[in-house]
């Protein structure tokens, strides 16, 4: 299949100095016109990993400041998500206007989906009328289950499941938010059998294109779509239209 246009729903960006220029390399190499950033680094990947094995969290901020200033910097090419951390729900409140939308990470801050300070988090989401891209676990609290109970909260939000649910191939919760029309699919880090079960399940609308920069290589997550055979309308609701409305714009 010949490669269309890209908008990567779900990438990271370091406050490192060149950030900015290899995130923009890679996309320039991988043929990505534009991507969703939060920021990495709030914790390492070997702390990642123990968390997601034994659980806690950690109670720092992200540097999202430097993520705004890095999407200042691309041409409007990147656009910032803000990585909201429940320990501190005011920052969001204080700084939320120049993000175009909210992440959650209760893998990072171990707080889970349904603590009423995650909640005061997605209330400020709805005044600035931002959509929420989320993690789940398969702990209480914070599984997909969770997270459908959360959007029914809000149905004037557009919520996404990141990376296809909960470990590589969560059929299982795409089923769970086929029912609910305001919870969409982010398709990083899933097996490739997950993307056209989503499409089925879901509809090519509710399925966006993610790659998980820098942990994962954004040529292999657009190798994976290419591979589930997508039509063209299909690629083009996946990879491009629907991330422009996640974040509020229109392809």
């Amino acid at each position: 299949m010949e490669l269309r246009r890209v908008f990567d729903a779900h990438a990271h960006l370091a406050a490192a100095d060149g950030a900015v220029t290899r995130l923009l390399s890679t996309m320039d190499a991988c043929g990505i016109d534009r991507a969703i950033v939060v920021a990495g680094g709030v914790v390492s990947p070997e702390r990642m990993s123990r968390l997601l094995a034994l659980g806690g969290g950690v109670r720092d901020d992200a540097d999202n400041e430097a993520v705004r200033r890095g999407c200042e910097r691309s041409g409007g090419r990147l656009v910032p998500f803000f990585f909201g951390n429940p320990h501190r729900p005011s920052a969001y409140r204080e700084q939320g206007e120049h993000f175009a939308g909210l992440k959650l990470a209760p893998t990072v801050h171990g707080v889970p989906l349904d603590d009423p300070r995650t909640r005061e988090l997605v209330d400020v989401a709805a005044e600035f009328g931002h959509n929420v891209y989320a993690h789940c676990l398969p702990r209480p609290g914070s599984t997909v289950a969770d997270l459908v109970r959360l959007a029914r909260r809000y149905p004037s939000l557009t919520f996404a499941l990141g990376h296809t649910g909960v470990g590589d191939m969560d059929l299982y919760g795409i089923d769970l938010v086929a029912p609910v029309p305001n919870v969409v699919v982010e398709t990083s880090c899933g097996l490739t059998a997950t993307v056209p079960w989503a499409l089925r399940r879901l509809g090519r609308e509710r399925v966006l294109f993610g790659s998980e920069y820098p942990m994962q290589s954004p040529r292999v997550e657009l190798v994976k779509l290419q591979a589930a055979g997508l039509s063209e309308e299909d690629w083009r609701s996946v990879a491009w239209a629907n991330v422009w409305r996640f974040v509020g714009e229109e392809a």
